[in-house]
Order: structure tokens, then C-alpha cells, then sequence
């Protein structure tokens, strides 16, 4: 059963038509890497898929629901969440309050000492951090911080746009092992990313993404092992 699925979507910044037709399909409780160079149209297809962008064609069902037609609040109070690249901590808030924002949008039925309890426990770094303003953290314990405001409500979906971006390599395992618990808790991830070899460990299945469509799709274990087809779409 498909979680997500995208039909045939386009995008365009202003005039560039950035993507051409893309079609994927991520099904419930999977997780898959989208990859592909820098510029590829990586981000700007899970930006679509979240309704940021100002002019997209085609169709993006979600959990059964067309997309398309809904702002992007809209499609986070279904249960799609978002964890942008340049992680979007408010400057001036603590931890707690961050986490905090991440209920707002919420159904209002999740008791939020509750949920911060709840989120603390499965981010160690976080827990301790409570009460710290979260723009004096470190760059990984602040992007911990944007998936864990994801994830607090709940979500079914979360779309990750470069979490390994910058981070020390003891915080990228750590966050291995935090979508791995996410996916054995049934979370649907779809998930961008530059370090391909780490997010294929991770990944169920592989679409690579260049020049704005997709021309490959596979296993993530089939791709790891294909050295080739990584230097050819994949390679910095």
C-alpha cells in the first residue's frame, strides 16, 4: 500500500521548470532515499510534495488524499512532516519551547508534557538540553532538535531534506539509529541525502533523481552495490 505517491509532478521556479515529471511511490512504513547530484531537483521535489512550492502540476496523493489542492499546514495536520535543510530553529527559544511549535499544528489531542516527555526520551542530547535556547547548541544537537520537533506529534510521514549535512560522524550514527526506531514504529521516511552510502544502509528501495526526472529505481542494496551507477548520477 502506497503512503506516497507522486503522478507525473512538475514544479518551476518562476520560469525554470525544474522538475519534469516526476512519479514515485513510497509505500507504508518504508523508507526510501531519493539521490542524485546537487541541483538534481531533489529538494525541490519533497518541497513540492510539501506544498512550498509557488507553481507545481500534476498529482501527490497522501495516505489516500490528493495534495494538491492543500496549503501546507494543511497537509502537516494529515500526518506529513517536514525536516527542511537549514533546520529552522527559532533563535530566543529554549529547547522545550521548539518542541513545542511542532504540536501547534497538531489535532490537539496530544498532551504536550506528555509528548515532550515522551520526545526527550528517545533524543538523550535533547533531554538534558531542555531549558537551554536552542541556537547555542551544536550544529547535529540542533538538527536532532528539527526532527524531533517533527516528530512529535506523530507524524505518519516524514520527509528529510540532507539531515547528515555538516553533522560530526557520532551524531550521523546516532541518527541512524533514530530512523531505524522510527521505521520499526511504522514511520514512512523519505529521505534526501548527499552521503548516498549512509543513506542506502538505511534505505529500503533507492529513486535517483537528475535533471529534474527519474531515471533510476531500485533496491537500496542494489544500488550500494552498483559503483557505476553511483559515479554516473550520484558523484559530486
Amino acid at each position: 500500500m502506497a503512503m506516497l505517491e507522486t503522478r507525473d509532478l512538475h514544479a518551476w521556479y518562476g520560469a525554470s521548470h525544474t522538475l519534469h515529471g516526476v512519479s514515485i511511490s513510497v509505500g507504508q512504513g518504508e523508507v526510501v532515499a531519493l539521490v542524485g547530484r546537487n541541483g538534481a531537483g531533489k529538494t525541490t521535489t519533497i518541497r513540492s510534495i510539501m506544498g512550498l512550492m509557488s507553481k507545481t502540476a500534476g498529482s501527490v496523493t497522501f495516505d489516500g488524499t490528493e495534495l494538491m489542492p492543500l496549503r501546507s499546514h494543511h497537509r502537516f495536520a494529515l500526518g506529513l512532516a517536514y525536516v527542511p535543510e537549514e533546520r529552522r530553529i527559532v533563535p530566543g527559544l529554549t529547547v522545550r519551547e521548539n518542541l513545542q511549535l511542532g504540536l501547534v499544528a497538531s489535532d490537539g489531542r496530544i498532551n504536550e508534557r506528555v509528548a515532550i516527555d515522551e520526545i526527550a526520551e528517545s533524543f538523550p542530547r535533547l533531554k538534558e538540553r531542555l531549558n537551554q535556547e536552542a541556537v547555542t547548541m551544536s550544529g547535529g544537537e540542533q538538527q536532532m532538535l528539527a526532527i524531533a520537533r517533527a516528530t512529535i506529534a506523530k507524524p505518519k510521514m516524514i520527509l528529510l531534506d540532507e539531515p547528515s549535512e555538516g553533522i560530526m560522524p557520532v551524531l550521523v550514527e546516532e541518527m541512524g539509529v533514530l530512523f531505524r526506531r522510527l521505521r520499526d514504529q511504522g514511520v514512512t521516511l523519505l529521505l534526501v541525502e548527499q552521503n548516498v552510502e549512509w543513506a542506502l544502509r538505511l534505505a529500503d528501495r533507492a529513486v535517483i533523481i537528475d535533471q529534474g526526472e527519474v531515471v533510476y529505481e531500485s533496491s537500496a542494496a542494489t544500488l550500494l552495490a552498483d559503483k557505476a551507477i553511483q559515479d554516473r548520477y550520484c558523484a559530486v
